[in-house]
């Protein structure tokens, strides 16, 4: 499955920012979708994922403020990011696993 990541861009502290994840068929049959970041100089790392179930998780440094949600019919995964903070910024990528795959970067910026 190939993924398409959009969304990202330059914001400033306490602002919002929407990240869509979109894939190239059906995303009924995927068993797992998520979002990593990757801050400069540390490692990726899990920001949020969810089931074909509609079950979710989060890091906590983003629960309550981040919420992620799929669309089937759009074929689309979404993060939504509230009450952004200057250490969400980083690269940010979309996942899928079973089938797996990794969506090209994204660049998200908070300015304090």
């Amino acid at each position: 499955v190939q993924l398409q990541a959009s969304g990202g861009g330059l914001v400033q502290a306490g602002g919002s920012l929407r990240l869509p994840c979109t894939t190239s068929g059906s995303i009924f049959s995927i068993n797992w979708m998520g979002w990593y970041r990757q801050a400069p100089g540390k490692y990726r790392d899990l920001v949020a994922g969810i089931t074909n179930e509609g079950i979710t998780n989060y890091a906590d440094s983003v629960k309550g403020r981040f919420t992620i949600s799929r669309d089937n019919a759009k074929n689309t995964m979404v993060l939504q990011m509230n009450t952004l903070k200057p250490e969400d910024t980083g690269v940010y990528y979309c996942r899928t696993i079973l089938p797996t795959s990794w969506g090209q970067r994204t660049q998200v910026t908070v300015s304090s």
